[in-house]
């Protein structure tokens, strides 16, 4: 009995063996496809989700180039995809510190009290003590250069009560500038999933504080202080990068990448860059380089046409913090306007004049009359020294000019025989005309076009006149410029810098990469004032336009800043 049971449950647990073993082999085919398909619809999700991860965290990334004086938008990508702002949020927690200070409610020297929540907030950090107290000059200037945590939170509990107060002030100053698809959490721009912003609207913040505090806005252009004996340096590595930077601010989490905004005046021209999602802060600078080297001679060169950006009625109690909105079509950030006209390059003045060519004969008393010839424009006189005087046929010297205060007359060269003159002066179509430098006004008259034989010879010498007088009497320019700023045809400029051996430095690194297109190229340095600093541009001259845009392109690859201009 137990033998034929023994012998009896020896299949049956075989074939429940082999069962289970087939269930499970079909399982695992079973499931083998399904996970496949998973696989490649979670690639394909990650593709059309890429700027939004699993998590909630906004990464990616974008940028825009304003036209401050008009409000054109001349370079967007993803302009108004959602971001995390970093310390760029730092703009917004001055822009309402500085309304406290508009407002007569703070002054510079107003202490600010240091609590031990403040005090506790990661870096970077100015590392106040909890308990003591900061000046707002101090506080401004620690968020400008070392975009410090701890003391943005000093401000938010000053101006707000509390950090939270503040942050709902902020996205209600944000919603009154027209930053629709902007929330702040916290007045530092420590990591937060539900602080958003764009690039869109953080150009609208960038030309909204400039707008309403031109005073205060200078702060940001503030490069290093000395706080407690200690130098603080700033972040923004654009100054002294392209000219005409004065500020604003550079930010930097794990989840937003490297953002930087940017302002530049350059002359008549102002632009707002904004860069967000870098992934190193070399790369967002050397991008945000070719953004405004590219974009600035797009740029309208005259008087700002576009209204200030002004604040909109607020509610009277802060909106509700929404949790991060999908990404969808902005508002227009600035009033339309009609696109202006772009200003033509202006060209050189003209400076021309007409020749009386014809004298009575000897003990005639008919008055002079003047023959029309022809009149040719010339280009701007260099500054230099002036060259001995130009003596007429009859043997004196010609008398200065007088025709409407030219001070460049067209007439023969120099001691030229009289032979040679006068078919000049009878058909003055015929051959180009010199210049003749004259020292002061004063009517000039040249000898009758009558015949050669009636003329009398030229002198072969005659009295000099003081020339280094005549010289230290004509005013001297402001700037001597390198001969090579006036060749004809276009130019381009890699940088302006803060000493002339950096811009050489460049120029010749810049010759070495480009040295097919660049090699029959001038290079120079230019120097110039900006405020109380001296920069050197960087410049090839002597190109043309399509040799120009070559070799910026060529240059911009290697990473070298480049914009083209017309001479």
């Amino acid at each position: 009995m137990r033998m034929a049971l023994a012998h009896g449950t020896l299949p049956i647990k075989l074939l429940s063996t082999a069962l289970a073993a087939a269930l499970c082999l079909s399982a695992s085919f079973a499931e083998a496809k399904p996970r496949k398909q998973s696989k490649a619809k979670s690639s394909s999700s990650q593709v059309a989700k890429s700027s939004t991860s699993g998590s909630g965290w906004r990464s990616g990334q974008s940028a825009i180039i304003v036209d401050g004086n008009t409000g054109k938008v001349l370079y967007d990508d993803n302009a108004d995809a959602l971001r995390h702002p970093a310390s760029v949020t730092k703009v917004m927690t001055l822009y309402l510190l500085f309304e406290q200070l508009d407002a007569g409610r703070l002054n510079l020297d107003s202490d600010l009290p240091v609590s031990q929540r403040a005090a506790a907030q990661s870096p970077s950090k100015l590392n106040v003590r909890p308990g003591s107290t900061i000046e707002v000059e101090d506080a401004i200037k620690a968020l400008v250069t070392r975009s410090a945590n701890d003391v943005a939170v000093v401000i938010a509990e000053a101006v707000g009560g509390s950090e939270s107060n503040f942050a709902a002030q902020m996205t209600r100053k944000a919603r009154a500038l027209g930053m629709s698809n902007t929330t702040f959490r916290n007045a530092s721009g420590l990591p937060d999933r539900a602080q958003v912003t764009t690039a869109r609207d953080l150009a609208t913040l960038g030309i909204a504080i400039q707008d309403r505090f031109p005073r205060y806005y200078k702060y940001f252009s503030t490069r290093s202080f000395t706080y407690k004996g200690q130098t603080i340096a700033g972040h923004n590595r654009m100054f002294g990068r392209i000219e005409g930077v004065d500020g604003i601010k550079t930010g930097y989490t794990r989840a937003s990448g490297f953002n930087l905004l940017t302002s530049v005046h350059d002359e008549d021209r102002f632009l707002i860059g904004v860069v967000m999602g870098g992934s190193s802060g070399a790369s967002r600078d050397t991008r945000m380089a070719q953004l405004i080297n590219t974009n600035m001679n797009r740029a309208y060169a005259g008087r700002r046409v576009t209204p200030k950006v002004t604040e909109v009625a607020a509610a009277a109690e802060p909106p509700p913090i929404p949790a991060p909105a999908p990404v969808r079509e902005a508002k227009a950030v600035i009033a339309p306007l009609p696109t202006p006209q772009r200003l033509a390059y202006a060209a050189d003045p003209v400076t021309t004049a007409a020749i009386a060519v014809r004298t009575p004969p000897a003990g005639s008393t008919e008055p002079i009359k003047p023959v029309a010839v022809k009149t040719v424009p010339i280009s701007r006189p260099m500054p230099q020294a002036l060259p001995a005087p130009t003596f007429a046929a009859s043997g004196g010297p010609v008398p200065p000019a007088a025709l409407t205060g030219a001070s460049e007359l067209m007439g023969p060269p120099p001691n030229a025989p009289i032979a040679a003159v006068a078919p000049a002066i009878a058909a003055p179509v015929a051959a180009p005309l010199q210049p003749v430098r004259t020292a002061s006004a004063g009517p000039v008259t040249l000898p009758a076009a009558a015949a050669p034989a009636s003329i009398p010879p030229a002198p072969t010498s005659a009295p000099r006149m003081d020339v280094a007088k005549l010289a230290a009497a004509e005013p001297k320019p402001a700037r001597t410029e390198p001969a090579a700023a006036h060749r004809p045809g276009w130019m381009i400029q890699i940088g302006a810098f803060g000493a002339e051996r950096e811009a050489k430095a460049r120029l010749d690194l810049a010759q070495a990469k480009a040295k097919s297109l660049l090699g029959g190229a001038e290079p120079y340095t230019e120097k110039v004032t900006k405020g109380s600093s001296d920069l050197y541009r960087a410049r090839f001259a002597g190109l043309d336009e399509k040799g120009a845009k070559e070799a910026c392109r060529l240059l911009q690859r290697n990473d070298f800043a480049c914009m083209t201009l017309r001479n």
